[in-house]
């Protein structure tokens, strides 16, 4: 009977580990750090008023990538006529972006008071897009700036990129 109570005992456990996001070694213990903070939302946060300024339409807004929400993120995506704006929110550390294969040309930026690193990401679309990233206590929080391939919009997406940094910024979660 005692071997029945520890088996209905374990698999109690299991799912709250599980939904932790793994499990670690060592003495268990209860703490209210454990908590996590919840993600901070772009697709409900931004003002449809900052996005106009920023030359991008609210009425276009895409949650998730193509539509399909992504686990540990939350990501929204806007499109203007010369460029699309996404703007990812994340548990992941500006550390582990600047770690992650395929982000290159990482250099500082200041917005305000808020330091972060603008970046590009290797591939074929490398000279359309742009990505600035900023730390918050989720985590981080970033946008890129796309450029249409089939537009005219000769600008660096990085000086757009940072021309949108200093409009949402002020909105993004410290």
């Amino acid at each position: 009977m005692r071997r029945v109570l520890v088996v209905v005992a374990a698999a109690a456990v299991v799912p709250v580990l599980g939904a932790c996001g793994g499990t670690t070694s060592g003495t268990a213990t209860t703490s209210t750090s454990a908590v996590e903070v919840a993600l901070w939302n772009p697709c409900t946060e931004i003002p449809d008023d900052l996005l106009r300024q920023l030359d991008v339409d609210p009425a276009t807004e895409e949650s998730g990538i193509a539509g399909v929400e992504q686990s540990g993120w939350e990501i929204c995506k806007w499109a203007g006529r010369e460029y699309f704006l996404t703007v990812y929110s994340t548990r992941h550390t500006v550390r582990e972006i600047e770690q992650k294969p395929g982000n290159v040309e990482f250099a500082p930026v200041t917005v305000g008071s808020r330091t972060g690193q603008s970046y590009r990401v290797e591939g074929a679309g490398k000279t359309y897009n742009c990505d600035i990233v900023f730390s918050a206590r989720q985590g981080a929080v970033s946008l890129r700036i796309g450029n249409r391939a089939s537009g005219d919009n000769s600008t660096d997406p990085c000086t757009t990129a940072r021309a949108a940094a200093d409009v949402l910024v002020p909105v993004f979660p410290g």
